[in-house]
């Protein structure tokens, strides 16, 4: 089943059982989740808390995603459990920081970087960025559903970040890799050959020297794979180290069952085996820079331009709790930055931004259209738009953009909900009913009837 190549090397890596891991990667996939704390406070039935997570749990089955309003509402995400040790380099690493700048440079589908802006908090900036097209609208979408406010999402190559000289605390790179911890899936499997680990050590060697300069001194790289290979991991950061100024940061990894140090040469990395621990195969590992770098110097102009008028801020103002001066008018739209206005448009000048934050109205002459990023946001006020609450069926219904119908009599713009959690807005017109919810998240499923019992149990 496994590459011979692969088999003979990780028998040559003393941290390996070998035994152990190829029989692991034979049993099924195990599920979990990471809830969002902001938007859902219930546990999952039957949820097993996952050790290095707060808000991590195993599932006993994978349960169906696409029929789950609570999913599409942003209340959790599916993430691997072995890369929610994140938590645990960031709250080690970092916990101590304020008001910080992150870059999650491979962000795509989102995990990791939701659960960053989690971390991080209200008062920080997180630039979440995939530098190809499909996978950062992917990302955008994650996002928006998160509600988090504090994100922009780009899609810009490595190398555009190198100009931001000495710009973020923590740059994040889950460098693509060899993909063999994923070697429960045929297609990771059919994808490996040694000659592409080479050329995937060599990518990843380009993209830290490319992005080494946004980090400022003494800031912080957090450097991941899902693949076994030290050719990718450990040998990497070790060659990182030697040409540039940085030291290695060792991780208190005592109350972890399970989890691998690496120790290489000065490198501490972290490895988790399936057989050892209950998740994917997993590498993670973190670089402190030593070296000192000049700053960029944040300026733009033109800002006033951006300005909204008197009658843009009372809309915001009575519908949510964002403050005036996050918002800027970019066009006919109203939008909460979560950077100042000065530095956004400086970041807007230099990469290739796709989701400018949180997208507030849509308007037009002296009418305010709510975007569907505010329904999903945990600073919309409760009491802004009538409410519709909706039992499963009719919430279905309303992300297909089938027909419905709502037990509210108000005419308007209306705040549909499912166990009291956002879906989004509709507006009521008597004899119709618009539905606002994106045309391009609409599901496709058919919801039958064992479908919608596959749906995770709180």
């Amino acid at each position: 089943m496994f590459p011979e190549a692969f088999k003979n090397r990780i028998t040559t890596q003393e941290y390996i059982d070998t035994e152990s891991l190829l029989k692991a990667l034979e049993e099924p996939t195990p599920v979990s989740i990471r809830i969002n704390p902001s938007k859902w406070n219930k546990k999952p039935l039957n949820g097993e808390q996952v050790p290095w997570c707060e808000n991590g749990y195993y599932l006993p089955s994978r349960p169906s995603y696409t029929l789950d309003p609570l999913f599409h509402s942003g209340c959790y995400y599916p993430q691997e459990a072995s890369s929610m040790f994140l938590e645990q380099v960031v709250l080690q690493t970092a916990g101590t920081l304020g008001n910080i700048r992150v870059l999650d440079l491979c962000g795509a589908p989102g995990g990791k970087s939701t659960h960053l802006s989690d971390l991080i908090g209200p008062g920080s900036l997180l630039i979440a960025n995939d530098v190809i097209r499909t996978r950062s609208v992917i990302l955008a979408e994650t996002i928006t559903k998160w509600g988090a406010g504090n994100t922009l999402v780009t899609q810009s190559d490595p190398v555009i970040f190198g100009r931001l000289s000495g710009y973020f605390d923590i740059i994040l790179v889950d460098a693509p890799c060899s993909g063999e911890g994923m070697f429960r899936t045929e297609v990771a499997i059919k994808e490996w050959s040694v000659e592409n680990t080479g050329h995937c050590a060599e990518r990843q060697k380009r993209i830290l020297m490319d992005i080494w300069p946004a980090l400022k001194e003494n800031g912080l790289l957090i450097y991941s794979t899902c693949t076994f290979n030290p050719d990718e991991n450990e040998e990497n950061l070790k060659w990182l180290i030697s040409k540039q100024e940085a030291e290695c940061i060792r991780l208190d990894i005592t109350d972890f069952k399970g989890i691998t140090e690496i120790e290489y040469q000065g490198i501490y990395g972290y490895g988790f085996y399936p057989g050892k621990v209950r998740g994917e195969g997993f590498f993670i590992s973190v670089i402190r820079k030593t070296g000192r770098e000049k700053m960029v110097k944040v300026s733009s102009h033109g800002k006033s331009e951006l300005k909204p008028v008197k009658s843009d801020y009372i809309a915001v103002a009575r519908s949510s709790d964002f403050s005036e001066e996050s918002i800027l008018k970019w066009g006919d739209e109203l939008i909460s930055v979560p950077c100042g206005m000065e530095e956004y448009v400086y970041l807007f000048h230099n990469l290739n931004i796709i989701k400018g934050g949180t997208r507030l109205f849509l308007v037009k002459k002296n009418d305010y259209l709510p975007a569907h990023d505010m329904a999903l946001s945990k600073c919309l006020r409760k009491d802004a738009f009538p409410v519709a609450q909706m039992d499963l069926s009719g919430a279905i219904a309303y992300m297909r953009r089938d027909n419905f119908s709502v037990d509210n009599s108000s005419k308007g713009w209306m705040l549909l909900t499912y166990k009291d959690v956002n879906l989004g807005f509709i507006k009521n017109l008597g004899n119709r009913i618009n539905n606002y919810f994106p045309v391009e998240w609409r599901i496709r499923m058919e919801s039958s009837e064992s479908g919608i019992e596959s749906i995770i149990k709180w």
